[in-house]
């Protein structure tokens, strides 16, 4: 609806034109009221949630200022900042163009078809007026005359399509704000007495939003059940973002909306009455990034009471933020009734199995990856899982040994922990001494040992131990081919290798990330391989093999014991098998029904 209210100028104002749809372009001008004599002004180098610096000034072009008619020389500082020489007794206007051209959550986009952006892509920050009042107006040009504007801002000013003048607070808060713009589909409901919005952009004929709209509820609902029982809700109003695209998967989360993208496959379609696989994993990506609504955007890292901009801004804590996250996330989604018990723990036994397949747990511990971020977990090669872990994975199997810790033990649960910390952190910020502190009061224990253990170390998880507690019993599997070889790979019409894994039979027998597989030679004859499954199929009862691999124009043959990947001997050699120090393949399955209902069915108590 038309906001009515009066407002007074903000002193930072900027007005977003989609000025260029076919060249990607957004027209920027920014008023500063109240400038000062030397005037810097700078854009973020990276986005609150995604712990990489991006540069987004990479981006930014045509840089001018002028006070009246009057030109302002502007200095560029660095790769983020300028300096213009202004007099401060009039507004400065500068003006500028952003090209967007990146369809993630994470920057800018723009087209014929539809517009996204983030503030730290497009708004550059004033010095000396963060904390003041700031305004930004969404204009319709032509070419986007018949869109629609989503964005979780409160509006001063706007039309019933959303385009006009928007407020926040300060800078922090109008950069938390995307803007989805576009003939986006729209649909609204009430969760806990908030109204809720969810935009779909790129959506096929088929989708069913109704389903999406009902199934979302159901975690709004058990999301706000969790944090405060009867109780409301930090944000008075909240906004889904989603862009249906060919093939993608992400979310970044914000005060009170996220932006999100999923495969356009995995939308609930008319007539299916059986979720997909895709639309579960959407579903706790949904999850996912609302619960952040509460755990990372208000409690938070003490280390992030103050966000820098222009750097990185470290915490060894993402192990709790995001991991404990992921493993409410799916959690919630069984509370909500939206998967059953069976589909919850296979979740459950994937993370599991990445995280016993990834050899960099035993390298890093997940307090260490938190910190790295910025220079390993967003920067993945085909080293990666040598030498680090997921604080996603791990910090959620972290999570999930400690629930199961405190329910076997029966004094309190994670559940009753979390919502403690919402209570004992009034301002947000949280250490983890907070954590420790309500394990040991809660849990009429101190838990430092395990955390040292299981944040602080690199000992593997007592997961069998603590789900058996609970009524879980994790048995060993036989691992799939890739995983008993070494290797990751992607295979058409021939295997590419693309990453070795640390003390594999690949890696013993001097495979390497980019190698080409092409063929194998075993029992005197040589054959031609296409996909793994024919190594298991050529080599038959086979001891070893001869790899044939292609690596920069030279052909190599390289031996491969087989023994090494744990295929039985022959009775013809009696060499010793080689196993790993335990299973990296599992599976789980329920062995004490009644205890598995406490734990999947029991709310929070508020």
């Amino acid at each position: 609806m038309p906001a009515t209210r009066t407002h007074e100028p903000a002193a930072v104002h900027y007005r977003v034109e989609p000025a260029d749809v076919h060249a990607h372009i957004f027209r920027i001008t920014l008023t500063i009221a109240h400038p000062q004599a030397q005037q810097e002004v700078s854009l973020p180098v990276w986005i609150p949630g995604s712990y990489l610096v991006r540069e987004f000034s990479k981006n930014l072009q045509n840089l001018q200022a002028t006070q009246g008619r009057r030109r302002s020389p502007v200095t560029q500082l660095d790769k983020h900042r300028w300096l213009i020489a202004c007099s401060p007794d009039k507004p400065l206007v500068l003006t500028y163009g952003v090209c967007a051209y990146d369809t993630s959550v994470r920057t800018a986009w723009l087209d014929a078809s539809r517009g996204f952006f983030n503030g730290t892509s497009l708004c550059l920050r004033v010095e000396g007026s963060q904390q003041h009042a700031h305004s930004i107006e969404i204009a319709r040009t032509e070419a986007t005359a018949q869109w629609s504007v989503a964005t979780g801002m409160d509006g001063l000013a706007i039309d019933k399509q959303g385009f006009g003048l928007y407020g926040a607070p300060d800078y922090e808060a109008l950069v938390d704000c995307p803007f989805e713009l576009g003939n986006f589909w729209t649909g609204r409901f009430t969760a806990g007495g908030v109204s809720h919005r969810f935009v779909v952009a790129g959506a096929a004929p088929s989708f069913d939003g109704k389903r999406l709209l009902a199934d979302t509820q159901k975690i709004c609902e058990t999301a706000m059940a969790f944090w405060h029982g009867g109780g409301k809700p930090p944000f008075r109003s909240y906004v889904f973002m989603l862009n249906a695209v060919g093939d993608g998967y992400g979310g970044l989360e914000h005060r009170n909306s996220t932006a999100l993208i999923c495969g356009r496959r995995d939308l609930p379609r008319t007539g299916e009455a059986r979720a997909s696989e895709g639309y579960t994993t959407l579903l706790g990506l949904i999850s996912h990034e609302y619960f952040h609504t509460w755990n990372v955007k208000r409690l938070r890292p003490a280390e992030f009471a103050s966000l820098d901009f222009a750097r990185e801004n470290y915490t060894e804590l993402l192990w709790f933020f995001e991991g404990f996250t992921s493993y409410y996330d799916d959690l919630l989604l069984r509370r909500a009734g939206l998967i059953d018990d069976a589909t919850y723990l296979k979740l459950v036994t994937k993370t599991i199995n990445q995280v016993l397949q990834t050899p960099g747990r035993h390298v890093q511990t997940v307090a260490q990856a938190s910190f790295d971020a910025w220079v390993k977990y967003y920067r993945q090669d085909e080293n990666t899982p040598n030498t680090t872990v997921s604080y996603y994975t791990k910090g959620s199997l972290v999570a999930l040994c400690l629930d199961m810790a405190l329910r076997s033990e029966g004094k309190t649960t994670l559940d009753d922990v979390m919502c403690a910390l919402w209570q004992r952190c009034p301002n947000g910020l949280m250490g983890e001494d907070d954590l420790r502190t309500v394990l040991r009061e809660l849990g009429g224990r101190a838990f430092d040992t395990e955390l040292d253990q299981w944040v602080h170390g690199t000992a593997e998880l007592p997961l069998a131990e603590l789900l058996g507690k609970n009524g879980v019993r994790l048995k060993p599997e036989t691992a799939q081919l890739a995983q008993r070889l070494g290797i990751r790979v992607q295979e058409n019409h021939s295997i590419q290798i693309k990453t070795v894994l640390r003390g594999g039979a690949a890696e013993k027998a001097g495979m390497a990330a980019g190698d080409e597989w092409l063929g194998v030679e075993c029992g005197g004859s040589a054959w031609r391989v296409g996909k793994l499954d024919d190594i298991a199929f050529y080599s038959g009862s086979a001891t070893s093999v001869t790899a044939i691999v292609a690596r920069d124009g030279r052909i190599l043959r390289l031996t491969l014991d087989m023994l090494a990947t744990g295929k039985p001997a022959s009775k013809a050699r009696k060499a010793p098998r080689i196993e790993p120090a335990g299973p990296d393949t599992v599976s789980l399955s329920v062995s004490d029904a009644a205890a598995v209902a406490r734990w999947l069915g029991q709310p929070a108590r508020p």
